[in-house]
């Protein structure tokens, strides 16, 4: 189903100097430290340091890898409105980018967090469908129900906070790494948990995006993000 194009993004001087500075400094970081799935979604997605890119664009190429569609809004949304975008295969995209303040970490999503750190990662069929299966579980969920609560927290430590093993090491994914010069930073400190992913652990785990993360998540390959959904459904049926 094709939705009516929204207008793109509305950028002036100064946030394309934000851009460029945080593109810069992003892909930087995460040389040899970005899962493969977001490496080659820059690349096929044309993103270059020299411009905000159009999200109506983005959104074109993305709806013809993988369906979904991009959605420019003011603010980011409370969970049940987000999810409901998810069900639908609808991403929504802030059209604020931060300030030169918060360059290292903003507590909010913003342009570049949804842009550049979401995305790439929406061209891959694996994240793209646990995704639209999350959504799909959280709205089947009645208003109030504390698996709402979970699988906010699965989200959160995966399509935001997550990390995946690669050739032998752990390879960022979410969004909020990606995004963020001073979580990378606190992620690959020695002296920060970098837990094996376990879906009863991560569900349990307290969410906070006021904050850097107390510890991270490690799935042990790329395939478990989705079947980890399903287990999650068999575990809300038995509830």
């Amino acid at each position: 189903m094709m939705y009516p194009k929204l207008p793109s993004a509305t950028t002036t001087g100064q946030d394309q100097l934000i851009w460029k500075v945080l593109f810069d400094r992003q892909t930087a970081l995460l040389h040899r430290r970005a899962a493969p799935a977001f490496s080659e979604g820059l690349a096929r997605l044309g993103m270059k340091r020299e411009a905000i890119p159009d999200i109506g664009e983005l959104s074109a190429t993305v709806f013809e890898n993988t369906g979904w569609e991009l959605v420019p809004v003011g603010r980011p949304f409370a969970p049940a409105a987000f999810f409901e975008l998810l069900a639908e295969r609808r991403f929504p995209i802030v059209t604020r980018i931060r300030p030169m303040h918060a360059f290292d970490f903003s507590p909010h999503p913003d342009l570049f967090h949804d842009l550049f750190g979401h995305v790439p990662m929406l061209l891959d069929e694996g994240l793209a469908d646990f995704l639209h299966m999350l959504g799909q579980a959280y709205r089947a969920q009645p208003a109030g129900s504390p698996a709402r609560e979970q699988l906010w927290a699965l989200y959160f430590f995966t399509a935001e906070f997550g990390l995946v093993q690669h050739e032998g090491q752990p390879r960022l994914y979410g969004a909020g790494l990606l995004s963020s010069a001073g979580e990378i930073h606190h992620c690959v400190n020695e002296n920060t948990p970098r837990l094996v992913f376990d879906l009863a652990t991560v569900l349990g785990t307290p969410v906070s995006g006021t904050r850097y993360q107390s510890q991270y998540f490690v799935l042990p390959a790329w395939e478990q993000l989705t079947d980890c959904v399903a287990e999650l459904a068999g575990m809300l049926a038995v509830a």
